[in-house]
């Protein structure tokens, strides 16, 4: 199955965090790297008191089930000292959401496909474009809020003022 991973850091080395996720997933035997995005450099979603974000999108062919692939990247986590301390929107040193897993909609307590937020992330949505640029997102429950059906529209009604590429670029295993 095709599934689009966002990854996102701020604390200590945020590059090598995201470059940790990226070498990990390229190492799982049960998953193949893709493509991955520019980095982008964004202000934080929520408390503005911590540092800015790293982030990027990765896409994966994976054999492994949403819940799978979801134990996979929280593992991912705790091996970059991510502490979950229930603070929503905290600094991190790394966050992998599953954005997409194939064209499925999925809704349990601890997973929600197509990921809840976004259609309205510059920081998601600008790398998720640098990967695919004609997506149509799943007909889910959760989003029938959401007018914006494709990648395309949702970029042209989702400012990136807040959003920069940088020159940082993945090292390739």
């Amino acid at each position: 199955m095709i599934s689009y991973l966002g990854l996102g850091s701020n604390l200590g080395n945020s590059f090598q965090y995201l470059q940790n996720a990226l070498d990990a997933l390229q190492q799982h035997p049960s998953i193949k790297v893709q493509a991955y995005s520019h980095i982008y450099q964004s202000k934080p979603h929520g408390p503005q008191d911590q540092d800015d974000y790293l982030n990027a999108v990765v896409q994966i062919h994976t054999t492994l089930t949403p819940q799978q692939l979801l134990w996979c990247t929280q593992n991912i986590e705790r091996q970059n000292q991510r502490q979950r301390n229930g603070q929503r929107w905290g600094a991190r040193t790394l966050d992998i959401d599953i954005l997409l897993y194939d064209h499925q909609c999925i809704e349990t307590e601890n997973l929600i496909i197509p990921h809840p937020y976004l259609y309205q992330r510059s920081f998601v949505l600008y790398p998720l474009a640098d990967i695919v640029q004609d997506l149509t997102f799943p007909a889910s429950h959760i989003h029938q809020q959401t007018q914006y059906k494709t990648l395309q529209c949702c970029l042209s009604h989702c400012s990136n003022n807040d959003l920069h590429k940088t020159a940082l670029t993945f090292r390739v295993n």
